[in-house]
């Protein structure tokens, strides 16, 4: 069965290289694959250059009267994105029309966890506990 696509994803490299992909819907919810995550797979088959621009385009289903129009990663690819491209800079929309911000700025409370034994990038949630204070035992 063919099905419409309705979200793709463009991430551009450090090389000016830009890698696509394309949400891959799924009869079971969590099989399906997001297109953030299948632009950062292809970027990182092509190339180890640094990523440096992200976007996402949801395009209306056929019964839908509304124009195509960008959207922000959810959650799960903040994550991932930021795992795999600190720096990542995202195009939004917003009601003065499309911006640049920082991803990071869209998840300033990262998970960092010990799996990988390199530095990530610091988060205000590892700078300090609730509220400012420090964290328990500090």
């Amino acid at each position: 069965m063919l099905a419409r696509h309705q979200i793709g994803a463009a991430i551009l490299d450090a090389h000016g290289t830009i890698h696509l992909g394309l949400h891959l819907d799924a009869m079971v919810g969590r099989a399906a694959v997001c297109a953030e995550a299948v632009a950062l797979g292809v970027a990182r088959m092509s190339t180890a250059a640094p990523l440096i621009l992200a976007a996402a385009v949801r395009h209306p289903k056929p019964d839908e009267r509304t124009p195509p129009r960008l959207v922000p990663p959810c959650g799960l690819c903040r994550e991932l994105l930021l795992d795999h491209a600190p720096d990542l800079a995202v195009v939004i929309g917003a009601p003065e029309g499309p911006r640049i911000t920082a991803l990071s700025h869209l998840l300033p409370h990262k998970y960092i966890g010990t799996k990988w034994a390199v530095p990530q990038p610091s988060s205000p949630a590892r700078e300090g506990g609730c509220h400012g204070l420090p964290h328990a035992g500090t």
